[in-house]
């Protein structure tokens, strides 16, 4: 997941991805099942019906965001300056 992030842009560590996944856990919007692959513990996660509702919150929340800033500006009203 970091490498995909990386590919985007994004540093993110392992720092700040773990507390994340964990808390998206804690909250029932992600499942851990754990597998031993090559000896080592591998983690995999997948979203639960809850975090599927939480994906379509916050895609529509970042839509209107993008919808946003993408918006065509509007001409600037000169500032008058101040009568002395």
């Amino acid at each position: 997941m970091m490498e995909e992030l990386k590919r985007h842009g994004y540093d993110i560590g392992p720092g700040t991805l773990y507390p994340l996944l964990h808390a998206l856990e804690q909250g029932g919007a992600l499942v851990c099942a754990p597998e031993v692959v090559a000896g080592k513990v591998r983690k995999y996660y997948r979203t639960t019906r809850a975090g599927d509702q939480l994906l379509g919150e916050l895609r529509s929340k970042i839509g209107e965001l993008v919808d946003e800033v993408l918006e065509p500006r509007k001409p600037r009203t000169p500032v008058k300056p101040a009568a002395r």
